[in-house]
């Protein structure tokens, strides 16, 4: 028990993760900023999360409490940023996808098909909709910052055959090759090696083929030389 709260592990899977009740709490999610503490990525070696990581480790447009993670792409945009891309005439719309451990994980099977992600809840709002397809229709490049607002429009696409609101839950694994449906360009940060989310980006550098982990890799090449920083503080890259 802490501060009164009660938790009970239910169900424990293959790879170790535990389910959990709660009691002593009406709702959890209310209660977790004041007995939690921030998750940060182990790669941030840190015994606990700094006050700063608080507003750091946050997009500015976070809605919705249920992701272990933040959408690190993200993290590049600043209030003022995103109102000087709408006065450029820039549309921006927002999709949800609460990240799970499975986004994280590094594939150990001997083949990719075999890899099983895990489910994630995500939602598209008729508003979003709505500014996915106008910009299809006038011929407008639909641009994704980070895998997963890529990985929400993909999901709806397969489903639909178009960009149209709805929910639920995806398992969606995006690898070479693969043709993307609605996705013209792709903010993303630099990835773990032997990360779903590489393998993703790998698939954007060459739609279609399996060339895109080469230029990819490229790419890594020339960051590691300009001394880039990776992962969640670190610097993104714009593939189109």
């Amino acid at each position: 028990a802490y501060c009164g709260i009660d938790a009970l592990v239910i169900d424990i899977n293959t790879e170790g993760h535990r389910r959990v009740t709660f009691s002593g709490t009406e709702e959890i999610l209310h209660d977790l900023g004041r007995i939690g503490e921030l998750p940060l990525p182990p790669y941030i070696q840190r015994t606990r999360a700094l006050a700063s990581d608080l507003d750091r480790y946050q997009t500015v447009y976070n809605r919705s409490a249920g992701s272990i993670a933040a959408p690190t792409a993200g993290l590049h945009f600043t209030e003022p940023a995103l109102a000087d891309l709408r006065k450029q005439g820039i549309a921006t719309c927002f999709v949800t996808l609460h990240v799970g451990a499975g986004t994280f994980a590094p594939v150990k099977t001997e083949s990719l098909q075999a890899h099983v992600m895990h489910e994630e809840h995500f939602e598209i709002t008729a508003e979003a909709a709505d500014a996915v397809a106008q910009a299809k229709s006038r011929n407008g490049r639909v641009v994704a910052v980070g895998t997963t607002s890529v990985r929400v429009l993909e999901t709806a696409a397969a489903r639909s055959g178009r960009v149209q609101p709805m929910k639920g839950r995806t398992n969606i694994f995006i690898y070479p090759p693969y043709n993307f449906h609605v996705v013209d360009a792709l903010l993303t940060n630099f990835h773990l090696p032997g990360s779903t989310l590489l393998m993703l980006a790998s698939a954007f550098a060459a739609p279609g083929s399996t060339e895109g982990r080469d230029f990819l890799l490229s790419a890594y090449r020339k960051a590691i030389e300009e001394r880039y920083r990776f992962f969640s503080y670190g610097d993104a890259m714009l593939l189109r």
